[in-house]
């Protein structure tokens, strides 16, 4: 089952896994990737073992020619096994058992690897390399672009189900799970390529919001040493993301409006808490509650308050 890409980014060392197949929960089984270290994609008859153990052997030095060898060597139903793995150098390695079902593919460019089985045609993995060398974006763009491309192509001759994304960076560390870019998992979908492609910018979006939600000073704790550059850039980056996510979800306006209570700019929170709590009117309750929490202070609600109470 199956086709995949796995890639780095040469610019800045991110690694990535996507996916898309005709079986349920795809993300479950195939994609693997861990930051500074590398991304393996196990697919077909899937031995899904070969993902943890794939890193294991990336993390402790092993290039990813070498690794895909050692993985096929302990396996002893490797002919039903396709894998695709990078390291964190950008070598790559692949391997397609001769058992593994027809059409079967794959396809090598600089640090991506694509792989392929149960294809419509011997030409998807050449279609998703090649779309994936000349997209536009970052690294989850680029893969996004390849497996649309390997859909148009014929895809999976079963048709599709579930797809997965995900796109770590470059840096190793203690704390990998604080370096993940981007993981998303369509499990059940008619057509989960174009659900994928829905959900990377408002996974982008959502991460603006917790990235103000979840930070100490600009809104956990007290405000302070807050730069005003860089609140310009949270404020920005929450109205860009407010765009994204569209009218019908007010969260990056909330946090933007109470962002901006923070820092003293009271009549814009004002106004625009106005608007959140005319689309929704118990956030004005919400908001009332975090108060004594430590998120607004007693001026700034009462400046909202009195905004909101007066006649319009």
């Amino acid at each position: 089952m199956t086709y995949s890409i796995v890639a780095r980014d040469p610019e800045t060392g991110w690694l990535g896994v996507g996916a898309q197949t005709h079986f349920f929960g795809v993300g479950t089984l195939l994609p693997w990737a861990e930051a500074g270290v590398g991304a393996v994609a196990t697919q077909a008859f899937v031995n899904v073992d070969y993902g943890p153990r794939g890193l294991e052997l990336l993390r402790a030095g092993v290039p990813a020619p070498s690794t895909v060898d050692l993985l096929v060597a302990e396996d002893p139903e490797a002919a039903y096994r396709q894998l695709g793995v990078v390291d964190a150098r950008g070598s790559v390695g692949m391997y397609t058992g001769g058992s593994c079902a027809p059409h079967t593919g794959f396809a090598r460019g600089h640090q991506v690897a694509v792989q392929g089985n149960m294809l419509a045609g011997p030409d998807v993995c050449q279609a998703a390399l090649a779309a994936f060398e000349t997209a536009e974006g970052d690294l989850a763009d680029r893969i996004v672009a390849g497996l649309q491309a390997a859909d148009g192509a014929g895809g999976d001759v079963r048709g599709s189900q579930s797809a997965a994304l995900r796109v770590v960076s470059g840096r190793r560390g203690p704390a990998p799970w604080n370096e993940v870019v981007v993981d998303l998992r369509v499990d059940d979908h008619p057509d989960p390529l174009a659900e994928l492609a829905r959900l990377l910018p408002r996974s982008r979006a959502f991460g603006a919001v917790g990235g103000v939600m979840f930070t100490r000073g600009l809104t956990l704790g007290p405000f302070e040493g807050v730069d005003p550059g860089e609140l310009d850039e949270r404020l920005a980056a929450l109205a860009s993301a407010a765009e994204v996510i569209g009218p019908d979800n007010r969260e990056a306006d909330f946090w933007r409006a109470v962002l901006l209570a923070r820092a003293g700019r009271h009549r814009e929170a004002a106004d625009l808490f106005a608007e959140v709590v005319a689309f929704r009117p118990a956030l004005l309750e919400f908001a009332k509650g975090l108060a004594p929490l430590g998120f607004l202070d007693d001026e700034a609600l009462a400046a909202i308050t009195a905004h909101l109470e007066e006649p319009a």
